[in-house]
């Protein structure tokens, strides 16, 4: 099928969908309060739409002193629209590849696939997200080593 076949209703319905799995599961979960940090640290969890693509992205805000306040954003899954209420989930891994996991679920199915399987999480580390302590380990290596 093509994006064209991809209704507004649909396309309205799965942006439902996909911010209360936002609003009430992964927030509470994954970031229920704002820390700041001398690294990256995250500060939001939203969606977006890219195409027929819906990416699940954590915003970060920098820490370090020479780019303090710089925000990025860090996808770390997506649910891609194959046809109607057709769904593949796609996990993005660190090295910036996506990779399909789950083909062809129900949006249901897909929400409760997001909802229950961690590898669909955003990643964390002893209360650090995964891109906040590379990056700070990265740094923390070439300000030593310069």
């Amino acid at each position: 099928m093509r994006s064209s076949d991809f209704f507004p209703a649909e396309k309205s319905a799965v942006t439902a969908a996909c911010q209360h799995l936002i609003d009430d599961f992964l927030k509470p979960r994954f970031l229920p309060t704002i820390r700041p940090t001398q690294f990256n640290y995250p500060v939001d969890i939203l969606g977006k739409w890219h195409g027929t693509k819906y990416r699940f992205i954590q915003h970060y805000r920098s820490g370090f002193p020479e780019n303090l306040g710089e925000e990025f954003d860090a996808p770390f899954a997506r649910l891609d629209w194959i046809s109607r209420n057709r769904f593949d989930l796609q996990w993005h891994r660190h090295t910036g590849e996506w990779f399909c996991l789950h083909r062809s679920l129900t949006l249901a199915e897909a929400i409760d696939t997001l909802r229950s399987e961690g590898l669909f999480h955003p990643f964390e580390c002893r209360g650090f997200s995964y891109p906040a302590v590379l990056a700070g380990w990265i740094r923390k290596i070439n300000v030593h080593v310069a």
